[in-house]
């Protein structure tokens, strides 16, 4: 079962500053509660464990944490405090750690500052605004051990400050990978023979990325088709129809084909509990599985737009891809190069199968396809066009270290003619030349395949990977 994201929040100091200067320990602590407060509003589950300014203080916090399974901590730096301070709490936790170097104000107020005259006040006031002293001494003993850090610097009581969209977007990509963690990917049928891009070690997909892989044969897809009812039937139809416009071409016989299989798609669904799926299945001799596969599109279709990513082509690491651009509330649609027009200045990509019809430009169509090139059948396929405006491309790729990685890249939706061919089809513009894009895209090796998803998020996969422990290439 899926548990809630939980953030850790400490402050750090110095336990001989107290006594010396009055007064500094507590405005320590309201920044700290300024703090709490306005991270509280991004996320709702932040443990503040106060401020932590001595060796014993850090043991027993980072228990606290351990205790507590916070996914990710927050440290902030108020003032000074001895690196070792920081490491106990650090080591002990285990989780990744993000360090915020907040100062107070923008800027400090000279005047004010220098009128002081009494030099003890004005090194208590300065030690309130010196947050960044410590920082190159954290980092380098962190570094030192082993422990991976990112550093957000910014200014406290300035909510228009661009560290206030760093923070929100670490909030964000942990909940991400918690969520992955969490996650039970099925994998049904095999893969395109001969497509060599997209073979995936599964055993190495739980090392990155978490969650359980459930194996499913397309046999108990295929009788679970033969055991659905009219009524069920008659449900998914009236669901078909308010999600997508259905040309006239359409016949009765393939609508109520795909509602049957769509049926029996939910059923492998909540059995299984997927949070995303890939598949592919030629069914050549066998007439009840050719019948399945044939049919899937309009169901696999309504399990993309509920959260559960479908991937066709059994492509495991574009499920991933599609299932963390929708976690991150960009969509994450199934797409691959399909040409290039250089008169436009664009690349046109897409794919057959199912489309992420919520980031459909209009009501994504229904038509009916003759023959599934290089498969088996025919049947009833999605045409869509993604939303016109700014777009992120993600490709998961396994590298030749034999890592994975991060490929994003963002762009714009832009009208146009596409192919009316049944198909999920965009026109995407880049800034730079459409030539430039795709001679860049493909020098990191990326499988053929990307999930797309609408917004510019590039600033949170990056960190989603920084997370994870895994590269991350953005092509501009």
């Amino acid at each position: 079962m899926k548990e809630d994201l939980k953030v850790g929040l400490f402050g750090i100091g110095l336990e001989n500053y107290w006594e010396q200067f009055t007064g500094l320990k507590m405005k320590l602590e309201n920044n700290l509660a300024h703090l709490e407060s306005e991270m509280t509003k991004m996320h709702p589950d932040i443990l503040n464990l106060g401020l932590i300014d001595s060796i014993d203080k850090s043991r027993k916090a980072g228990l606290q944490f351990k205790k507590e399974n916070v996914d990710i901590l927050f440290l902030y730096v108020t003032t000074y405090a001895l690196s070792a301070t920081v490491i106990p709490l650090v080591k002990i936790a285990n989780v990744p750690v993000i360090i915020l170097n907040l100062s107070p104000e923008r800027a400090i107020d000279y005047d004010a500052f220098n009128k002081l005259q009494d030099r003890t006040k004005m090194t208590g006031e300065w030690l309130m605004h010196c947050s960044a002293c410590p920082v190159p001494e954290i980092a380098n003993v962190f570094k030192r051990l082993g422990i991976h850090f990112h550093e957000i610097n910014g200014v406290l009581n300035d909510r228009t400050d661009s560290c206030w969209k760093e923070i929100v977007g670490y909030i964000d990509a942990a909940k991400v990978v918690n969520s992955l963690f969490y996650n039970n990917m099925g994998v049904m049928g095999h893969y395109y023979n001969g497509m060599l891009d997209i073979y995936t070690d599964l055993t190495k997909v739980y090392r990155y990325f978490g969650g359980h892989i459930q194996i499913i044969e397309v046999d108990e897809l295929s009788a679970l088709v033969d055991t659905v009812e009219n009524e069920e039937i008659k449900q998914k139809i009236t669901e078909f129809e308010n999600e997508f416009e259905i040309m006239d071409d359409c016949s009765e016989h393939e609508i109520r084909r795909a509602a049957k299989t769509s049926v029996a798609l939910d059923k492998i669904v909540n059995k299984y509990n997927l949070g995303s799926m890939a598949y592919y299945y030629k069914g050549t001799g066998n007439f009840q599985n050719a019948n399945a596969m044939s049919s899937i599109i309009l169901g696999n279709s309504l399990l993309t737009i509920k959260g559960i990513p479908v991937a066709g082509e059994y492509e495991i690491k574009n499920c991933l891809a599609m299932k963390i651009m929708d976690l991150f509330g960009s969509g994450g649609s199934f797409t691959e190069y399909y040409a290039m027009d250089f008169d436009d200045d664009v690349v046109l990509m897409g794919h057959d199968g199912p489309g992420h019809t919520r980031i459909a430009e209009g009501k994504a169509k229904v038509k009916p396809l003759q023959v599934y090139h290089g498969k088996v059948g025919d049947g009833l396929s999605i045409e869509m066009s993604v939303k016109n405006g700014p777009v992120t491309l993600l490709s998961i790729i396994e590298g030749s270290n034999n890592d994975f990685e991060l490929l994003i890249a963002e762009g714009e939706s832009v009208p146009g003619p596409i192919l009316e061919i049944g198909n999920t089809n965009s026109r995407y513009r880049f800034k730079i030349p459409a030539r430039d894009f795709v001679k860049k895209w493909n020098a990191h090796g990326p499988a053929h395949h990307c999930a797309i998803g609408v917004g510019h998020i590039a600033h949170k996969l990056k960190k989603l990977a920084h997370l994870m422990g895994i590269q991350s290439n953005q092509v501009v």
